[in-house]
């Protein structure tokens, strides 16, 4: 059990039948009344968010999170596959389970798969990738104005916006949180 006045940002907790993920919180002490605590929560399974306020004394049983190191093997139709590399277990994912979290992870590639009793919700991939640039406009000479960017697609299909001086064929490093682009490799 948690009690609000325990919460930090990260920890998943269960309550009105969800889990939710504390994104913010906030302990308040007004002039007057008695203390509270202000979180903005996550709901793990649609991706809700929500803000409410507790009292610091109500508890909550802590929802527990399996994260798995797995292997991203290869897309079938809407079906995405993946394999435990210590076991040799394969599952599958449809679609709707992935979203889009794998646009910057290739074939092979290590992911990690979160569920909650046995659900996966949500598949994190790793924060940095290399991947080839396979389609892009030439930069034109002359044309250096600060931090101007073009559209380009990485290996995966992916829309990323690169320097100027960025040209196909380059391996390029990506944050997958963001979406951009950090350097050349």
């Amino acid at each position: 059990m948690v009690s609000a006045g325990d919460f930090r940002n990260g920890i998943t907790v269960e309550m009105e039948g969800n889990v939710y993920q504390i994104i913010e919180f906030q302990h308040v002490k007004p002039g007057k009344g008695a203390a509270f605590v202000r979180t903005k929560l996550k709901n793990i399974i649609n991706g809700g968010v929500v803000e409410k306020s507790f009292r610091p004394t109500e508890k909550f049983p802590q929802a527990r999170i399996d994260r798995k190191d797995m292997q991203y093997l290869y897309s079938d139709g809407d079906l995405f596959n993946f394999m435990d590399t210590e076991s040799y277990d394969q599952i599958a994912l449809n679609a709707e389970a992935v979203g889009d979290s794998l646009k910057f992870v290739k074939e092979n590639e290590m992911v990690k798969i979160c569920s909650y009793n046995g659900n996966v919700f949500a598949i994190e991939p790793p924060l940095f990738v290399e991947l080839q640039i396979t389609e892009t406009e030439p930069g034109f000479k002359g044309d250096t104005a600060t931090g101007a960017t073009k559209p380009a697609i990485v290996e995966t299909g992916a829309k990323v916006m690169v320097p100027l001086f960025v040209d196909n064929g380059e391996v390029i490093k990506i944050d997958t949180r963001t979406g951009e682009y950090l350097s050349r490799v």
